[in-house]
């Protein structure tokens, strides 16, 4: 079912935005720029502030640590940018415990319940702000682990079906999980959007309530649940084999324009990059039951940006064009290392001051001195975390930001049918 609408007051213009060069803390009354970010755990960011120091350690990315840090090395707070975010932490019998969290766009609006951590919000707010030189609210929802297939599924992609090789493996029970799920976050995501924009006082209190606000756009990062579900996806190593995760993103956008009465809403889509470029001698050196899926998924995340319904208000960012494949490879080397110690451990045969020491000699060998200190300051989570890398995910958030300046940019963005009906 379609969420039902809620009073938003709030204008709701989707589209051309007038942009200026420069940023002032003194922004003059203009109405607030709304921008909404979804999708699943690389949304809620798992770039811990403790990897910061490593963007400084590259001269090409070292020009984003000024923008992120102030001068005495203490975390950017945006005066001009609030965030309101919809996420959820743990698990356990009764499952996660919904979370929320507003303010001004700072450092920890990423993962919560590991410290302070980043995803794309932080940088996509700078620089937004940057090019728009007006205030702006960003309403973040992310929850880790759903798919589009289900979760986030939307009103006109129609009841989850089991592929008939599938369906046979289930039960009825799992059927009826599966039902009851389909939806539940794409209504979650609707829900919270509307509640912020009923009253956008709340989030960012000097919201001027005659100038009101426009819904500028929407930046969706999400997909590692459907690379690999391989039950819904049973051909995915095949050409064409992710064709129905494309047709969902594309019902998604429609849905999302039409339950929020912007039917232009400018949309970036951030297809997933982890493990960086995939290249020809990549894929040979695979499995043939694994050759092709990520290429192939990639295509279809990708692909409704280049459809002629969407041309030039939606884009795709290649994310992997902002992999780390220094750190990576050496992630991958660490695991040699831990290989050995898990190794002496299981034979027992030296104390434990000995393994320590072998463990040590190994990594001196492994590693030179300016290498570990890359490894150490640059590496917080895992792969499909985009490694933990405030690197990685600071030059996401900076080409989101980019990518939706250059669709608010289009002339037919706001004239096309864009609601701009005041709601009372």
């Amino acid at each position: 079912m379609r969420p039902k609408a809620q009073n938003m007051k709030c204008i709701i213009i989707a589209g051309l935005i007038g942009l200026t060069a420069g940023v002032s803390s003194q922004v003059a009354a203009k109405p607030l720029k709304v921008f909404i970010l979804a999708g699943q755990s690389n949304m809620e960011g798992h770039a811990s502030v403790s990897t910061f120091d490593h963007i400084g350690m590259d001269p090409k990315t070292a020009p984003l640590l000024k923008d992120m840090r102030n001068a005495d090395g203490s975390p950017h707070v945006c005066d001009d940018v609030h965030i309101a975010f919809f996420t959820s932490k743990g698990g356990g019998e009764k499952g996660p415990t919904p979370l929320y969290k507003q303010g001004k766009l700072t450092t920890d609006f990423g993962a919560q319940g590991h410290g302070p951590q980043i995803g794309p919000e932080f940088t996509f707010g700078i620089y937004m702000q940057k090019q728009l030189n007006e205030p702006i609210l960003i309403i973040k929802t992310a929850w880790g682990g759903k798919s589009l297939h289900t979760d986030f599924r939307s009103p006109s992609g129609g009841p989850f079906v089991w592929d008939e090789k599938s369906a046979d493996k289930k039960s009825a029970e799992d059927k009826e999980k599966k039902k009851a799920a389909t939806g539940h976050f794409y209504s979650e995501m609707i829900d919270d959007v509307k509640k912020v924009l009923a009253d956008p006082a709340k989030v960012y209190p000097a919201y001027n309530r005659s100038e009101g606000c426009e819904l500028a756009g929407f930046v969706w990062f999400q997909g590692f649940n459907d690379l690999v579900a391989s039950d819904v996806y049973p051909d995915r190593n095949k050409p064409g084999g992710y064709d129905l995760y494309r047709d969902l993103l594309c019902h998604f956008i429609r849905d999302v324009r039409k339950d929020l009465d912007a039917p232009k809403l400018p949309f970036v889509i951030g297809v997933l990059g982890i493990d960086g470029p995939v290249t020809e001698e990549i894929e040979a050196g695979k499995p043939e039951r694994t050759r092709g899926i990520l290429p192939n998924f990639r295509k279809a995340m990708a692909a409704p940006a280049g459809m002629p319904e969407f041309k030039g208000n939606v884009a795709a960012v290649l994310t992997e064009k902002y992999w780390d494949s220094e750190l990576g490879e050496l992630v991958a080397r660490s695991e040699k290392v831990k290989g050995l110690s898990k190794r002496l451990a299981k034979e027992g045969k030296l104390s434990a001051e000995e393994q320590r020491a072998a463990v040590e000699k190994y990594s001196a060998e492994l590693f030179t001195p300016k290498e570990q200190e890359i490894l150490t300051k640059g590496k917080s989570n895992q792969a499909y975390h985009y490694l933990g890398s405030s690197k990685i995910i600071a030059q996401i958030g900076k080409a989101f930001a980019e990518a939706m300046a250059d669709l608010v940019k289009q002339p037919q963005g706001a004239v096309d049918g864009a609601g701009d009906a005041k709601r009372q």
